[in-house]
């Protein structure tokens, strides 16, 4: 049962989530405590990396990325580029549970997130604009670089009581992207990575650097 015995990691500064996914009630699967301690960053306006409120690409979309990992059996499932859906981290998981792949991406996510009956919103708040029309502004020929300012990932991993292992990744991505652009958050292998018999591990950072190394798997199998 997913409210007691768990263990969890997490990036630093995301607290919150830790204490949404400890508070599933008792008989909740621990695939509920990730997605849902994840959904409250997801659904927090004032954070400007992930879900409702991240900062957009170069053309001002907010283009959102999420995947979500199970031990027992191995399941995957993810979504990339998705827009106007807030929590992509529970569209992973239909995608993981209620179709034959493990990532879907842009509108083909987007489609499927509403046949599921999610609901489409804008997902750019006023802050996150004004940020990214002064980026416009100031620095619109200028590559757009990773700083502590203009990145970031909420990364949440649980071992339940029964040893089995859930983990799932959710980003706005690099801020001012280039369109389309698909970072390691929600590639298995990449931004996360489980192994039921072994451990897991998530990622943050610079997503290019992290792909290049499929640096979760690596760390996995390191173990």
């Amino acid at each position: 049962q997913a409210k007691r015995n768990l263990t969890m990691g997490f990036d630093t500064g995301h607290q919150i989530p830790v204490q949404a996914g400890l508070e599933i009630e008792s008989g909740g699967s621990s695939l509920d405590a990730v997605e849902k301690g994840i959904n409250v960053t997801e659904n927090d306006k004032e954070n400007t990396s992930v879900g409702i409120g991240g900062l957009p690409n170069s053309e001002g979309i907010v283009q959102l990325d999420a995947c979500i990992m199970h031990g027992p059996g191995h399941k995957a499932g993810s979504v990339m580029g998705i827009e106007k859906i807030r929590n992509p981290i529970s569209v992973a998981r239909k995608v993981m549970e209620h179709t034959p792949h493990v990532q879907l991406v842009g509108k083909g996510a987007q489609e499927f997130a509403i046949s599921q009956g999610f609901k489409e919103e804008d997902l750019l708040t006023e802050k996150s604009k004004l940020k990214w029309l002064e980026w416009k502004k100031n620095n619109q020929k200028k590559k757009p670089e990773g700083t502590i300012d203009n990145h970031d990932t909420i990364a949440l991993l649980i071992l339940d009581e029964n040893g089995d292992l859930t983990g799932g990744c959710s980003t706005s991505g690099l801020a001012f992207k280039l369109p389309g652009r698909v970072g390691d958050s929600p590639i298995i292998g990449g931004g996360l990575y489980v192994d039921n018999e072994i451990g897991a591990a998530g990622a943050t950072g610079i997503g290019e650097n992290v792909l290049r190394h499929c640096c979760s798997f690596m760390i996995v199998e390191f173990m």
